[in-house]
């Protein structure tokens, strides 16, 4: 054996062993799910490297292209070597793109762990391999089927001889020769290529059909001349009665060579549909981001008072989602969203109530009290982070339940990484560039194909067979990756877009100064990410730039950098927000026009003293009877009403406006309405009469029960909204007489906390879990590796045996151990029962235990002796 062949990896777990810390620590960043919990060693890395849960995750983070490599290697030999590999991905004419492209690919591959061994004996990880290679439930995403050995394993000796003897060659003995034989001329370019010569037209057209894939079909019992031609031929193969398949050998030579149709060593370009001036966009941006507080503030102060049912299952009823869309004078859908955000940035919760409804929480009020461009940034972070998701409101979950605004069932765990991976898209065009929305997709789609498309690699390659010989049988995938992913994750980068637009971080399609700080683009807060981009993973060939920038950009920001990306948003954002004004304009049609937005003092005495018209650059609030008595009901009297839009009016104060005050005033609490059931009071006997005698009044139920009281069979509220209907102004008043001030604004929820968003997966460890995870499973590594020196009853302990020993031979060693200053390696049992193996060299032993510093721990522990299962001593070398 050669020296090379004696240092290549005979295992993945050898191939991790060779790798330094820097190659490992960008391992379990890349799969962090392989860290929870840390492995004790390298070969337990390894084994759950393997598993299948692991290695479909990983292959889901791969681009089409890393993809397409690893496709190549599953239907390749095994091992492979980079020629065979190089081979099948650049075929026979050498494609210079893809060859360029697949060192990177292939260190991509190695990076994550799936592909190990030396270059001359490539080794696809056995999962990854059962998930990918091709077979009759499930064939290759590039379209091939079985080999010719594969395929014949089920065939008579008699059969293959006969196919054997059509060809030409020389009859052999058995079949396992045979087969050899049939292989090296279908491997052979000129054999073939003369064999194909020789082939009827209609014959060659069934080939041409299926080279492409599904490779497998069925036929009927007496196939067509065409059909029998290629059976004979073994150009197509029965894999079970009536069902047949093309050869992958054959298909390859179809192919020229080429494993996959169209190979994608580059991502679609995302370029600029329009370029527009960065000042307009910045604009357009804060218009928007300005008309996204005020739809949050009114969505929440009509909700102020309670707003909808909680609903059995919790959500919304469809009923109340469409008034609030009414409210909000949006569609439902536009109104889900706007519900979630509010929802997901913890300004509105349910009240917890027996009679439970939705409310604006107490972070509300402390939300209204910041500047506009901060409580803006509360939202834009909401969003980013959040996988609550509104665009799937109104859909059915997987046990056909409707889903609606704030019940469950709405998370998407993938939300936030789309998110982040548009706008990263959008960042990288020039300034003010909008992209069309159909590049952006494909760009997605490129970069994680199975979870964008279904079987994996999405291409041309599912063709139909000629009519009258095989029809596609089975269906291209991979692991039952559905087409429900790919609209999912279509639908949440279109949903991404129309959001960001409607939130105020694009303006006109194009990312907005503000919204590209949010996304912590600036050059002061992606320095250190950049810096992790740029830099090579390890040893070896670098991993493709665009996957590494795409890894580096795409990820949520750290808490201190999302903290220095929110501070520089908001300095940009707030010289474009419109300063708030101190005044409005009165018309002396009842009507005030608002030019702008209002300070939140005069907002919120306006909000009560006028019911709101119309909206838009300026808003007209309409003065009625009804809304001058809300103000009076709140405590208001008619001359703070007349200094307040004195004070507040930038034009005179109109006549009928007065006028209107003044008569809601007079007549403001001429009645009294208590609780008694309820009762009406008055000092004019008339007004009471008069309400006797109103037909409106008979569901009230009143009775006189002096001349100036009246008695009603109703509750108060309902009493007063009685009167009122019937043009009464009346007053509430408590039980001592006083009159009760109604104050709007007032029910809140108790304290409530964001809800969390669900992660897709572990999260990504930081540098400091990274180190210690290292150290400790190189130090485990070591334990289970070191050699143990053979004692004079038994020979050396295998790698992962724990030692047995006694009691007493325990004790002695360990004191032994002691006075030499050596180190030992033990077999310790937890008090769960968990066994471990370590390496310890001890410094003291006394009642009942060893203290000594832990090689595996890196620290000075004690243990048991009783939890000891027994002690070796390690080899001098």
């Amino acid at each position: 054996m050669s020296t090379e062949d004696q240092s290549a990896p005979r295992s993945l777990a050898e191939a991790l062993r060779a790798r330094d810390d820097a190659s490992l620590a960008a391992l379990l960043r890349a799969r962090p799910d392989l860290i929870t919990p840390v492995p004790t060693d390298l070969t337990q890395l390894a084994t759950r490297a393997g598993t299948r849960a692991s290695v479909v995750r990983a292959l889901e983070r791969l681009d089409r292209f890393v993809l397409q490599t690893a496709e190549a290697l599953a239907v390749a030999g095994d091992p492979a070597t980079r020629e065979e590999l190089f081979g099948l991905m650049a075929g026979d004419a050498g494609d210079p793109a893809v060859v360029a492209a697949l060192p990177a690919a292939l260190a991509a591959l190695r990076e994550q762990a799936l592909v190990w061994g030396a270059d001359d004996r490539l080794r696809l990880v056995r999962t990854a391999r059962e998930l990918l290679a091709p077979s009759p439930q499930h064939p290759s995403p590039t379209g091939l089927g079985p080999s010719v050995r594969e395929a014949t394993a089920g065939m008579s000796p008699g059969r293959i001889q006969e196919i054997v003897a059509t060809l030409g060659l020389p009859s052999t003995h058995d079949s396992v020769s045979a087969v050899g034989a049939l292989t090296a001329v279908f491997t052979h370019r000129r054999k073939m290529a003369a064999l194909l010569a020789g082939a009827p037209a209609e014959s060659l057209e069934v080939l041409e059909r299926l080279v492409w894939g599904p490779p497998y079909g069925q036929v009927t019992a007496d196939p067509a001349a065409r059909l029998r031609w290629l059976l004979d031929r073994a150009l197509l193969l029965p894999t079970a009665p009536g069902t047949v398949v093309l050869p992958r050998e054959v298909a390859l030579h179809l192919r020229r060579g080429r494993a996959h149709r169209a190979p994608e060593p580059v991502p679609p370009a995302v370029e600029p549909l329009a370029v527009h001036a960065p000042q307009v966009v910045d604009a357009t941006a804060a218009g928007q981001a300005y008309t996204a507080l005020a739809t949050v503030e009114e969505l929440l102060k009509d909700w102020d008072e309670g707003g909808p049912a909680v609903l059995r299952a919790n959500g919304i009823s469809v009923r109340d989602l469409k008034r609030t869309a009414v409210a909000l004078d949006v569609a439902e859908p536009v109104a889900a969203f706007w519900v979630e955000l509010a929802y997901a940035a913890g300004l509105l919760a349910s009240d917890g109530e027996a009679d439970e409804r939705y409310a604006a929480t107490p972070e509300y009020d402390e939300w209204m009290e910041r500047p506009p461009a901060e409580r803006w940034a509360q939202l834009a972070e909401a969003w980013l982070a959040a996988t609550r998701t509104s665009g799937v409101v109104g859909g059915r979950d997987i046990k056909e339940r409707a889903l609606s605004a704030l019940g469950p069932g709405l998370d998407r765990s993938a939300a936030p990484e789309v998110r982040h991976r548009v706008l990263t898209l959008l960042s990288a065009l020039p300034e003010g560039g909008a992209p069309d929305a159909e590049a952006v997709l494909a760009r997605l789609r490129w970069e994680r194909p199975l979870r964008g498309a279904q079987g994996g690699t999405p291409g041309p390659q599912g063709t139909q067979a000629a009519p009258g010989t095989p029809v596609p049988h089975g269906a291209a995938g991979f692991s039952g990756a559905a087409q429900g992913d790919e609209d999912l994750r279509s639908r949440l980068a279109r949903w991404t877009l129309a959001e960001a637009e409607r939130l105020g971080v694009t303006g006109r399609g194009a990312l907005s100064a503000h919204g590209r700080a949010l996304l912590g683009a600036p050059p002061a807060v992606r320095t250190a990410r950049s810096a992790v981009a740029a830099a090579p993973a390890g040893p070896g060939d670098k991993l493709p730039a665009h996957h590494r920038a795409a890894t580096a950009v795409a990820a949520p920001l750290s808490p201190p950098e999302q903290a220095a990306a929110t501070a520089a948003a908001v300095r940009l954002l707030a010289p474009l927000l419109p300063e708030p004004l101190d005044h409005v304009l009165l018309q002396a049609d009842l009507t005030a026009v608002a030019p702008g937005p209002l300070r939140r003092p005069l907002a919120d005495v306006l909000s009560v003293l006028a019911d709101v018209e119309s909206k838009g650059g300026a808003t007209v609030y309409r003065f009625t009877p009804g809304s001058v008595r809300r103000a009076l009901d709140a405590g208001r009297s008619a001359s703070d009403l007349h200094a307040f839009l004195a004070e507040h009016s930038r034009t005179p104060v109109p006549q009928p406006l007065t006028y209107l005050i003044d008569d809601v005033a007079r007549r403001h609490g001429h009645l009294r309405v208590g609780a008694a059931s309820a009762y009406v009071r008055c000092d004019d006997e008339t007004i009471l009469n008069e309400i006797l005698a109103d037909k409106r009044a008979a569901g009230l139920r009143l009775r006189r029960l002096a001349p100036t009281v009246l008695a009603a069979q109703a509750d108060p509220a309902t009493l007063l909204d009685g009167l009122r209907a019937m043009g009464f102004a009346p007053a509430a008043e408590s039980a001592e007489g006083d009159v009760l001030i109604t104050r709007a604004l007032a029910h809140r929820t108790p304290p409530r906390t964001a809800p969390e968003p669900v992660p897709d997966g572990p999260p990504i460890p930081d540098g400091t879990l990274l180190t210690a995870a290292i150290r400790a499973v190189r130090a485990g590594d070591a334990a289970a590796i070191a050699p143990r020196r053979a004692t004079e009853d038994a020979a050396p302990l295998a790698p992962g045996e724990l030692p047995r020993t006694s009691s007493a031979e325990t004790l002695a060693t360990m004191q032994a151990a002691v006075l030499t200053g050596g180190a030992l390696w033990i077999g310790y049992v937890n008090a769960e029962g968990s066994a471990s193996q370590r390496v310890i060299a001890p410094v003291r032993v006394e009642g009942g235990f060893v203290t000594g510093y832990d090689h595996t721990a890196d620290e000075v522990r004690t243990y048991p002796l009783h939890r000891i299962t027994g002690v070796a001593e390690l080899a001098d070398d």
